[in-house]
């Protein structure tokens, strides 16, 4: 009988040979780590998305409103750290915002423009407001206007809003101003704290 259990088991014995590496433990094989790295990089910019031009009908002692809006998109991506984005509009030199070539020269002061924003983000120049604002990091003393100051939380680290700028000139103030064809750049900027 001994001889016919081993008979039996023989077949077996030649498959267990045959198919050695099922039946052996795995081997592994040394860690090899690949480093990830990733970054979003930090934006902030200014669009104007319509008319980038305003002209004024101007009338002595008058008030004159710009013939149309200014549309501007302000997009952002912050990082964690910042606390605001402030949208500024500026004149480079505020005594003479807009300049008649003349003769003789004649100029209008950014005291005399003056901005509102319409829109529905928080923190906007609501009502007309001269464009004599001192505003840290942006313009010069006395001819900046802060349109906008949106405060920046969790919610909005990346965020874009659209507003539209509307323009005066007033002349009550300067009664006596001389005729003549003006010209100036307002700029506008954003700036993020």
């Amino acid at each position: 009988m001994k001889g016919s259990t081993f008979a039996r088991f023989l077949p077996l014995a030649f498959l267990i040979f045959l198919f050695p590496l099922r039946l052996q433990a795995q081997i592994l094989s040394g860690i090899s780590d690949v480093a990830l790295s990733a970054t979003m990089t930090e934006s902030l910019s200014v669009t104007l998305t319509g008319a980038n031009s305003v002209s004024f009908t101007l009338t002595p002692g008058g008030v004159a409103a710009g013939n149309t809006g200014v549309p501007i998109e302000t997009s952002w991506v912050l990082k964690p750290n910042r606390t605001a984005v402030t949208l500024v509009g500026y004149f480079d030199i505020p005594a003479n915002a807009l300049t008649n070539a003349g003769p003789p020269l004649t100029y209008l002061t950014s005291s005399l423009v003056l901005g509102q924003v319409t829109g529905t983000g928080p923190g906007r120049t609501t009502t007309f407001t001269a464009f004599n604002q001192t505003i840290t990091g942006i313009g010069p003393a006395g001819g900046s206007l802060q349109l906008f100051s949106e405060p920046i939380g969790g919610s909005n680290k990346v965020n874009t809003r659209d507003d539209t700028l509307a323009l005066e000139i007033d002349l009550s103030s300067v009664p006596q101003q001389a005729a003549g064809d003006y010209t100036g750049i307002l700029h506008i900027r954003a700036i993020a704290p």
